[in-house]
């Protein structure tokens, strides 16, 4: 499963990008709105750092204003993937971007209906979002599964990028699942780290370590 990063910060992108363990970048506007400042910006620091899909989102809602944004964002830079909600005219605006070779993230995905019909759009990524599901008492890795399982059985492109990760237990759930990706924010990446056996373990290792001998 590849692991991108969900955040618009650049240190918190620097910080995981110097561990190695991230593929890709999602963000979203509210996300770049918390850095205070432009949007592209934010972008071109990221892609500076990260060598790997990074996923800008489109502001309208209309068929021609999406197509004019995705197109503006694809020439900024090789890997930026745009982000498309998952509306009729997005759909349209996917199929049309596919066509031309602009890879799409289609978000807001919340049925697998919504996501069967993503895929035969062309999207590249559907961004099933799981803690907003869970947040209104459903079950968001539930549809993970079930887009899983669909784009399995009739040999669908689309990848399933798990978002909308709230904790450690999303993040297995959806490997387990066989979720081809999970964008997971900077805090929680941190907690994947963490483990108190861990750090009992180096504090005695270190302990024992000053009782050798010097000399």
């Amino acid at each position: 499963m590849q692991i991108f990063i969900d955040t618009a910060d650049i240190e918190e992108i620097r910080d995981a990008a110097a561990m190695g363990v991230i593929d890709g970048v999602t963000t979203n506007p509210s996300l770049v709105a918390k850095t205070g400042r432009p949007f592209q910006e934010v972008l071109v620091d990221i892609c500076e750092v990260v060598d790997g899909p990074i996923s800008a989102e489109v502001i309208a809602t209309d068929y021609e204003g999406m197509l004019k944004e995705a197109r503006a964002l694809a020439k900024m830079h090789e890997n930026i993937v745009v982000k498309i909600p998952l509306i009729a005219e997005g759909l349209k605006a996917v199929r049309t971007l596919t066509d031309e070779g602009i890879r799409t993230n289609v978000t807001l995905c919340f049925s697998p209906t919504q996501g069967l019909l993503a895929a035969k759009a062309g999207a590249t990524y559907i961004s099933p979002f799981i803690g907003r599901i869970d947040d209104i008492s459903g079950n968001g890795m539930e549809l993970v599964e079930q887009l899983v399982t669909i784009y399995q059985n009739y040999g669908l492109s689309t990848q399933v990028l798990a978002a909308s990760i709230r904790h450690p237990v999303h993040a297995v759930q959806a490997a387990l699942i066989g979720a081809h990706v999970a964008t997971i924010p900077h805090n929680v990446i941190l907690q994947l780290l963490k483990h108190p056996l861990t750090d009992i373990g180096l504090e005695r290792f270190l302990a024992d370590a000053k009782k050798i001998p010097t000399g």
